[in-house]
């Protein structure tokens, strides 16, 4: 079973940096590719990230590359997304993925079948 919990988002200055994490409890995260994807209101869920099981392979959205960075702890089962340089426009919850790979992950949101609870990230002064 995978359970995806996030935590670290808030309220930050454009041009401020915040990083979230996500924890997964289940047992096979070292073999597994995780992923964040973003939504802000009225809007799709977009791919902002996503890193194979050893962290070797990152995608980023086109849009997003320079400025975030994800990576992983496979001893501590979790994920991270570390935000540079943050804009208004990157106001949006923010969702962990998994259960696919990053390939996939980095063609949108279907065939994504695990999900966390999200975690807002609000980006103004």
């Amino acid at each position: 079973q995978v359970q995806l919990v996030e935590s670290g988002g808030g309220l930050v200055q454009p041009g401020g940096s915040l990083r979230i994490s996500c924890a997964d409890s289940g047992r096979t995260f070292g073999s597994t590719a995780m992923g964040w994807f973003r939504q802000a209101p009225g809007m799709e869920r977009d791919f902002v990230a996503a890193i194979s099981s050893t962290g070797q392979v990152t995608y980023y959205a086109e849009s997003l590359k320079g400025r975030f960075t994800i990576s992983r702890d496979n001893a501590k089962n979790t994920v991270h997304l570390q935000m540079n340089s943050l804009k208004p426009e990157d106001t949006a919850v923010y969702y962990c993925a998994a259960g696919t790979t990053a390939l996939t992950m980095s063609r949108g949101r279907y065939g994504v079948p695990y999900w966390g609870q999200g975690t807002l990230v609000t980006v103004s002064s």
